[in-house]
């Protein structure tokens, strides 16, 4: 089954405390609606800090999480100087240390990460394909540098629009791009 390709940017995900902190009343607009039902991507960025270096205009998606998190690719961490882990959204198990300045406020957290490779799916999508939630699979991306990528999660959710998600390097690793194809591998 082929399945569209979505490439993720960084970005910052917030909770609602952080969120008044970093940006007081200003409110949470939209800039331009995700493939995923219900996400968008707003009109407020931010600035990622650490010792090292820093990277502005950080795009805030939302709505607003019970967590906040800041999902970089290892070329920003190199970047930023720090070593997150690869993790699912939400969990920040030994993520790193970071800064994220808005114009009202900053807040220090541990709390960037490398997001696990993913494949959002429904349940009726899933048991097509005879998976299970949260198992992993490989894919196979076509082009002119094609790659086969392993330890691609299944991440399973009531309303999700069939697509795959990979971060900027491993799309640039292979030429990929949003609205690529991609194929699991059985």
């Amino acid at each position: 089954m082929d399945i569209v390709l979505g490439v993720s940017n960084r970005h910052v995900h917030l909770n609602v405390e952080d969120y008044q902190t970093l940006f007081g009343n200003t409110p949470l607009e939209i800039k331009r609606e995700l493939v995923q039902p219900g996400e968008f991507a707003s009109n407020l960025t931010v600035t990622i800090k650490t010792e090292k270096n820093c990277i502005p205009n950080v795009r805030l998606l939302g709505p607003l999480r019970g967590y906040t998190q800041v999902e970089i690719s290892k070329t920003d961490a190199y970047q930023l100087g720090i070593d997150p882990p690869i993790r699912d959204s939400g969990d920040l198990t030994s993520a790193s240390l970071v800064e994220i300045i808005g114009t009202n406020g900053s807040i220090k957290k541990e709390c960037a990460i490398l997001a696990t490779r993913h494949i959002h799916m429904t349940k009726n999508d899933r048991l097509a394909l005879h998976l299970e939630d949260k198992d992993e699979v490989s894919i196979e991306l076509g082009g002119k540098k094609g790659a086969i990528l392993q330890h691609v999660k299944i991440k399973e959710g009531e309303n999700y629009f069939l697509e795959c998600h990979l971060d900027t390097d491993d799309a640039n690793a292979t030429l990929a791009k949003t609205g690529d194809r991609v194929k699991i591998i059985p």
